[in-house]
């Protein structure tokens, strides 16, 4: 499974571990690296100097490759945008905003940029900025998502754009791995999957809520205003949900979630906290290390690549 997000990140296999809030710190990064794929530490909304410490903290754990996800709207980018190229990190992932002023100097630098992106118009903008990729990331992912299915976005994206994409939504096994390849794209973005992994921190009661979940356990909140977010059903979501639709005003429902995430994932609170995970959640019931985890997906989706390959040829 080479491709040239292998080639451009330095990495054995091209799987990218979603930076998320909470969950994605150094430990679980560091150990994604380790196994041969990259990932990113989730910078949120905490002080730059936390980042540069879970950069430390990972290159403690391990000497390959690994990234920051930066989100954007974060009071802390521009000192944390400063941190990645004094801690000299391998590649940036960006969410929730136009990275284009700090692009040149990353580049300069020698970091790679890879934004998150959730329609063609926005790739185009991010290829035309200088990026080396792309994350095309369908409404299936956990978290903030945008309008567009996995299947709809990256074909659309792969053909708008010349940089690599990396597909990401609902992918947590290796069929949906190879059929992001199938789509056009060279690598895939999982979240969902690494929260459960054997090295992820999150609370007890996070992994098994996810570990439980079935199918139609994952619900969006805050659609009507223009915030939409993916999370699994719980008290918390139910009761959002009837505010907004009794038109509570932004404000109200803001101050109703903020720590929210933080009360999942680190105090256990499940159901009074966000509980952020994807569509694929249903899929996602056991607990693996990130070696396990990426080997498998990685053999299984070769195995559905080349098994489907040999059927069409004997036809």
């Amino acid at each position: 499974m080479r491709s040239r997000i292998c080639e451009l990140l330095n990495i054995e296999y091209p799987v990218i571990q979603g930076g998320m809030a909470w969950v994605a710190n150094a430990n679980l990064s560091a150990n994604v690296s380790e196994a041969g794929g990259i990932g990113f530490i989730g910078a949120a909304n905490a002080p730059a100097e936390w980042v540069r410490e879970q950069i430390h903290i990972a290159r403690q754990i391990t000497d390959k490759p690994i990234g920051v996800n930066i989100m954007l709207l974060s009071d802390y980018a521009d000192d944390i945008a400063k941190v990645v190229i004094e801690e000299k990190v391998d590649a940036v992932t960006t969410g929730a905003g136009n990275p284009a002023k700090y692009m040149k100097a990353w580049k300069e630098a020698g970091i790679k940029v890879i934004p998150v992106v959730a329609s063609v118009a926005l790739a185009k903008i991010m290829e035309r900025a200088g990026a080396d990729a792309v994350v095309a990331e369908g409404m299936e992912s956990g978290g903030h998502i945008g309008e567009l299915t996995t299947m709809a976005l990256v074909p659309q994206v792969v053909s708008a754009v010349n940089i690599p994409v990396i597909a990401a939504g609902g992918i947590a096994d290796g069929r949906g791995m190879a059929a992001a390849f199938m789509l056009g794209a060279e690598g895939v973005q999982m979240g969902t999957a690494f929260i459960v992994a054997k090295e992820s921190t999150v609370s007890r009661e996070y992994k098994e809520r996810v570990i439980k979940a079935k199918d139609i356990d994952s619900t969006i909140t805050g659609s009507s205003l223009g915030h939409p977010i993916r999370s699994l059903r719980n008290t918390m979501t139910r009761e959002y949900q009837r505010l907004e639709k009794e038109g509570v005003e932004f404000e109200t429902l803001e101050r109703m979630t903020l720590g929210s995430l933080r009360r999942a994932v680190v105090e256990g609170d499940v159901k009074n906290g966000t509980v952020m995970a994807g569509q694929i959640s249903g899929l996602v019931n056991e607990e693996r290390t990130c070696k396990e985890i990426i080997t498998e997906v990685v053999s299984e989706a070769e195995d559905v690549i080349r098994k489907r390959a040999e059927e069409w040829l004997r036809r």
